[in-house]
């Protein structure tokens, strides 16, 4: 565009020249602003880890869940943004009382996430810290209903979902076998915690559209101001045990041993019984061998012969070797064959 302007010399003459002036660059940075003002107010924007609520006049007339560019009529038409990921919740550490009326500390969190987005706009607005509230009271009842079930020591081992416990196999003994069985560990599946709660929960949170994924406890501790009566209880809970313990287990060592002296009175028994059996064999193999030997008069002599020997060589004692004999001993009279 030119524009002529008139200028004046030095002697008062007019001096025409014609002046240009830019205005293009403005004119494209003012359409380049519009464009981008009316894109804004039509195309949605839908991120990976989001989902859009379109409304009008306050109606949700669509809702998109996949990522990537929606159109929407301005000025009409309004958005909602509504979390699609895992959200993580920390729950306020609060007070529970178990079902033997010791007070326990719990602290714990939960994930959860948005599942139906229409049901979760219309119970609580588009609300998370509303939709965190709601959790909280269901978590909050699920944990006192399940912990008010169980005993202290229930809950303290029901913590990771598994016990271990000692384990003696009973095996039978034979008569004279002594058989000491070693007590083995094993670990015990329980229901844990988590699962006690999450089953008190029973998906009650499906009518705000939403889902607890899970719910895990962080901690449990007990009240400062009986904690300390607590472990001395606790402490006389396993002196006693202990003690029971030792007692069972010198009540077994004295069953077994009563059973082993028994058995050994019984061998000991079995083994005279059988020495006295095997002598009276013996005597009466000898008393039968005496009985042939004097049913026969030559081996009667003979027997008699030998027998007087032995009686003779026994009667010789100490350094004298000097036997002096009668005629009418009966000694010399079997030497002699008078006898």
């Amino acid at each position: 565009m030119a524009e002529n302007v008139e200028y004046f010399t030095s002697d008062g003459k007019p001096k025409k020249e014609k002046k240009q002036r830019k205005v293009g660059a403005p004119l494209l940075f003012v359409i380049l602003v519009g464009v981008i003002i009316i894109l804004s107010n039509i195309l949605v924007v839908t991120h990976q880890n989001e989902y859009k609520l379109i409304r009008q006049f306050g109606k949700v007339q669509k809702v998109v869940s996949q990522p990537g560019l929606t159109v929407k009529i301005p000025l009409i038409q309004t958005i909602d943004t509504i979390p699609q990921q895992i959200l993580l919740y920390d729950l306020p550490a609060s007070d529970v009382i178990t079902s033997d009326k010791k007070t326990m500390i719990v602290d714990s969190y939960v994930l959860w996430r948005v599942t139906d987005p229409l049901r979760f706009a219309q119970t609580l607005s588009c609300s998370v810290n509303k939709a965190e509230n709601r959790i909280d009271t269901i978590v909050y009842n699920a944990t006192k209903n399940t912990i008010s079930n169980m005993k202290q020591d229930e809950v303290i081992m029901s913590r990771d979902g598994k016990m271990t416990v000692t384990v003696v196999e009973e095996r039978d003994t034979e008569s004279n076998d002594l058989t000491i069985d070693e007590p083995t560990k094993e670990i015990i599946e329980i229901t844990s915690l988590t699962e006690g709660i999450m089953n008190q929960i029973n998906h009650s949170e499906e009518k705000y559209g939403i889902e607890i994924i899970t719910v895990d406890v962080k901690k449990l501790d007990l009240p400062d101001d009986n904690k300390q009566a607590v472990y001395t209880r606790m402490i006389s809970e396993r002196e006693n045990i202990a003690a029971q313990y030792t007692a069972e287990g010198k009540s077994q060592a004295q069953i077994i041993e009563n059973t082993t002296d028994k058995e050994v009175s019984i061998m000991i028994s079995n083994a005279e019984a059988e020495a006295e059996k095997i002598k009276a064999e013996g005597e009466a193999e000898y008393m039968k061998i005496l009985s042939d030997a004097y049913s026969d008069p030559e081996k009667k002599d003979f027997y008699s012969f030998v027998r007087a020997l032995d009686a003779l060589k026994n009667s010789l004692v100490g350094n004298n070797k000097t036997v002096i004999l009668s005629d009418d001993s009966p000694i010399a009279q079997i030497f002699n064959g008078q006898y």
